[in-house]
């Protein structure tokens, strides 16, 4: 790449001709190489772009110096592909300052610039750009007609963001085609803004970038005017790999044939693929469950990095986006790598995980500088593909020699078991180790000693946002400590901790003011809490069917990973201690005849349209009513509908009315085992006769009633299971 110190004044016709003309030559590569199947690598892609050439253009909309500190916010032009690229930019720099270390200070997806003070204080000069071009914002960076597709809200504007596929649904057969392509060609276009500052060092220039800033963040480190980078959270993987779930540790592995674009965004575009062609030295902070790229498969990143090149992560354990556990490690790699100070930093961490004598896997960690460390943690957590599922545990390690030993049980040994570690050291430098992952039964004669567990763990360790408390009779728990945000937890994704099929939530919440929660499962499925006041601890137990996204129930608490907890706008959350949760399989008890009432917690599965009323129907307001008939008890649905029983062949018969008494179209089924053994038709109910239905169960394992649409639309489609119960063979009776 040609590298000039300041930038070159050339005409604006000779600018476009010349780019015009490179943009001819660096075409007919990548039409080779497609025909040709030789697929292009990162420096093949920006060989012919010049980041440096061209006026500027600069454009000052505010200059000032305020509290000792020069400020300035910009536009420049930026030539990218025969198109001019008006791009906002705000710096920030010392009063005076002469060769002021330079800080690239790269924002996030949806985001704008903003210059980081704390950096400036310390000498730096910091540049921040905008590659988002949100137009919302009074400045903001220009993309052409032509490159609508630089725009984040590109959808709204009528383009299309573009990755692996063009915005005909055509493969992608030109790189710099691409949003990814124009974000990073703008980026580089500002670090040779920041560079032309009179105040700025050249010879010492770092990047951080936050969220998808992070995963730009890449193809400056391949940037050879930069020392150094620091990426939060991206780290790539996410076209073709998240995109379609192929998790490293999908067991047994699956991943779908890459489509010829995916192939070529891959090799030439991705932020992994410039992993062998980065020369700065590079940090990695990312949390566990991050919904950026797999966070196991950074070791791939960073296994193809040049052996010369400095690189390190560290991985902030339950994590989403954040990292404020992982020290002080941007301001250490920053100043170590691009000023030249003596910062401590260790060597990698070496890790594997073994069977240890009993056959239970364990993780044996050996860092560097045993004398150094501070605080040192291992994780675990078992058999979830999906990083963004897991539930990592803090495992307790046994120090011996410059070796801690974690013993990490398991539930399965056919499935994974994965642990990593952080070390704090006492600079508050924090690095992780390598992230393990093994199935223990191929290690030798492994043996299961974990177990599940009804009772889950209800400290404040385990919930966000929380800090210990106690209620009367000294009962322990927690509250939440911050209004605005409540609280949740990822433990329920936990293997040992997951709901068994069936099980309500119960727990104990103790509070002197009545309070209206929102309770959140995974995000999607939401129901409402009326918190009452009382000087004791109360208990509440809460079906799954309970919570509602969108009109359909949550089918099964199985399914839950994450829970939370909100106030209601004027409601305070801090005002509740709760305690106590567990898993609670309801116990079905007979009425005075020896009927077993279904209800919608004993469905093992629940897919409906709206919601599943008990004893009610759907609307919720009057009693079940087929064909004229009011009776007490039964399920009130919505076509279409699926519920599934388990029956663990403990009954004998089913008897139920189905029908439907509002206008609508409907039909009803029944299936034993998933065989149909009753089907009403097409049911109108203005004429529809009802009858009662007797099914025999004797040995049967599931029971399914379903309502589907008759075929003329949704509307009105309220079905009723009335007068629906379970009764139990003599013999068990007995």
């Amino acid at each position: 790449m040609n590298v000039h110190k300041v930038p070159i004044i050339i005409s604006q016709i000779f600018l476009f001709s010349a780019l015009i003309a490179l943009i001819s030559l660096a075409a007919a590569p990548f039409a080779m190489a497609d025909a040709a199947s030789n697929l292009p690598t990162p420096p093949e892609v920006w060989k012919n772009y010049d980041p440096v050439a061209g006026d500027f253009k600069e454009e000052v909309v505010r200059e000032e110096t305020k509290d000792g500190v020069y400020y300035k916010d910009a536009y420049i032009s930026a030539y990218i592909n025969g198109e001019e690229v008006r791009v906002f930019c705000k710096y920030a720099v010392k009063a005076g300052a002469k060769k002021a270390p330079g800080l690239m200070n790269v924002h996030g997806w949806m985001s704008g610039p903003a210059i980081d003070m704390k950096y400036v204080n310390d000498g730096w000069a910091v540049m921040s750009h905008d590659y988002s071009g949100i137009t919302k914002r009074p400045h903001h960076t220009k993309y052409p007609e032509a490159m609508g597709h630089g725009h984040m809200e590109a959808k709204k504007m009528g383009y299309s963001l573009i990755y692996d596929r063009m915005p005909d649904g055509s493969q992608l057969r030109d790189p710099t085609a691409t949003s990814h392509y124009l974000w990073n060609a703008v980026q580089r276009r500002a670090l040779s803004y920041l560079l032309a500052q009179k105040e700025v060092d050249p010879a010492r220039v770092g990047a951080k970038g936050y969220s998808y800033g992070g995963t730009i963040m890449w193809n400056l480190g391949m940037d050879p005017r930069v020392k150094a980078i620091v990426a939060y959270f991206g780290i790539g993987w996410i076209t073709y790999y998240r995109d379609h779930a192929v998790w490293r540790y999908n067991n047994p592995y699956q991943a779908p044939e890459q489509s010829p674009g995916q192939k070529l965004f891959l090799s030439a575009v991705a932020p992994q693929a410039h992993a062998p062609h980065i020369t700065a030295a590079s940090l990695w902070l990312n949390g566990s469950n991050d919904h950026h790229g797999g966070h196991e498969r950074a070791g791939q990143t960073f296994e193809a990095f040049k052996s010369s090149v400095p690189w390190d992560f560290a991985v902030q354990a339950r994590g989403h986006h954040n990292t404020e556990k992982l020290g002080d490690n941007c301001k250490l790699w920053l100043e170590k790598h691009v000023l030249g100070k003596d910062h401590f930093w260790p060597a990698r961490p070496q890790s594997k995980i073994v069977l240890g004598s009993d056959g239970v896997p364990e993780l044996h960690l050996t860092p560097s500088d045993a004398g150094e460390i501070k605080e040192l943690q291992i994780y675990q957590c078992l058999g979830e593909a999906n990083n963004i599922a897991r539930y990592w545990r803090d495992v307790k390690s046994v120090r011996k020699g410059d070796t801690w030993i974690a013993k990490l049980p398991v539930m399965n040994v056919d499935d994974y078991v994965f642990s990593y570690a952080n070390i704090r050291y006492q600079n508050d430098c924090v690095v992780s180790s390598d992230f393990e992952a093994v199935i223990p039964a191929k290690l030798g004669d492994a043996i299961a000693t974990d177990t599940k567990t009804n009772e889950l763990p209800g400290g404040a360790d385990k919930w966000k946002h929380s800090a210990p408390a106690e209620g009367v009779g000294g009962i322990s728990g927690f509250r939440p400590i911050d209004n605005r945000r409540g609280t949740s937890s990822s433990q329920f994704s936990d293997p040992k901790y997951k709901a068994p099929r069936g099980a309500s939530l119960s727990f104990k919440f103790y509070c002197t003011q009545p309070q209206k929660l929102i309770m959140s499962v995974d995000k999607g499925y939401s129901t409402e809490l009326d918190i009452t006041a009382s000087n004791e601890w109360q208990q509440i137990t809460i079906p799954a069917n309970q919570f509602i996204n969108n009109g359909v129930s949550l089918s099964d608490w199985s399914a839950a990973g994450t829970i939370g907890m909100s106030p209601k706008p004027g409601e305070d959350i801090t005002k509740v201690v709760f305690a106590e949760f567990k898993w609670v399989i309801p116990e079905l008890k007979p009425d005075a005849q020896g009927r077993y009432y279904l209800t919608p917690a004993m469905a093992g599965e629940v897919d409906s349209f709206w919601r599943v009323m008990q004893d009610k129907s759907v609307e919720g307001k009057e009693k079940i009513r087929v064909g004229g008939k009011s009776y007490d008890r039964g399920l009130g649905v919505h076509a279409p509908s699926k519920l599934v029983f388990p029956l663990e062949g403990k009954y004998e018969t089913f008897h139920v009315v189905p029908g439907t008494e509002k206008g609508g179209l409907v039909e009803m089924k029944i299936l034993v085992d998933d065989k149909e053994v009753f089907s009403s038709g097409k049911i109108p109910s203005a004429s529809y006769q009802t009858k009662a239905v007797s099914i025999p169960l004797t040995g049967s394992q599931t029971l399914t009633l379903i309502v589907t649409d008759g075929g003329n639309g949704g509307g009105g489609d309220h079905a009723s299971w009335a007068d629906a119960y379970l009764t139990v063979s003599p013999l068990l009776r007995d």
